[in-house]
């Protein structure tokens, strides 16, 4: 069987390239794949007890077996739609402007809506303060647009009044006071579910959307993983 396996953010790094082939004599489970290539780069220093895997775009586990032909991507965890509903959904480069992204979102019975913003901080604080010169984004493209429509089909199940919904993720090198991401939902009425689904919506982007970002200032680069590991349930719905 022949597969073709993608790296990303830390892995694509530490490994030095971003795809590469391999054929094998029988087919293999994810679970056999993990400790070929912990076998094939012991010394890259990367935590493969950590790897998460996708298969043909979807999320992949232990024991799934990986088809002859597949693609396979392998990365850390990650910190347009079917709808006649207004439905954004980008990965981009750009600034976006987030006036002109309401008014698509807004239909005759809008009445109200909730929008949520990140931006590159310059100055973390907590225990140890850390200054950031500046960040760079990476996605698996592909993926990361349908896991985002999977967002926009839990939160339309979760609040079924929401009308519109607009997700949008910066990539490349961004600075201190840039925005890298938007959530924004409409509805007619403030009360019909935007606040919780705004919420809702940033924090399954953070969980299964893989973008990953390299924080870079004074004290080096490193890449910020997250904690969440994806689970079955949050395969397509």
């Amino acid at each position: 069987m022949n597969i073709r396996v993608l790296y990303f953010a830390t892995y694509k790094q530490k490994i030095g390239k971003g795809e590469e082939n391999f054929s094998f004599e029988a087919p293999l489970k994810v679970e056999e794949l993990k400790h070929f290539l912990r076998e094939r780069y012991p010394d890259s220093g990367l935590d493969f007890s950590r790897i998460l895997v996708a298969v043909n775009k979807e999320y992949a586990f232990d024991d799934d077996l990986i088809p002859d032909g597949a693609e396979v991507a392998i990365f850390p965890p990650v910190s347009g739609g079917e709808s006649v509903l207004p439905t954004i959904l980008e990965l981009t480069e750009k600034d976006f402007d987030i006036d002109a992204i309401l008014r698509q979102l807004v239909r005759p019975t809008t009445g109200g809506s909730c929008v949520f913003v990140g931006f590159v901080r310059e100055v973390t604080t907590g225990e140890l303060v850390r200054q950031t010169s500046y960040l760079e984004y990476e996605a698996y493209e592909e993926m990361a647009k349908q896991k985002m429509l999977q967002v926009v089909r839990e939160i339309r199940t979760r609040w079924p009044e929401v009308e519109g919904v607009a997700i949008i993720q910066r990539l490349g090198h961004l600075d201190p006071g840039t925005p890298t991401v938007l959530v924004a939902c409409t509805a007619a009425h403030r009360d019909r579910g935007i606040f919780e689904a705004a919420r809702y919506g940033i924090d399954r982007v953070k969980e299964i959307v893989p973008v990953w970002k390299k924080e870079v200032g004074p004290a080096g680069e490193v890449w910020v993983e997250g904690e969440y590991f994806p689970r079955k349930s949050d395969t397509v719905v």
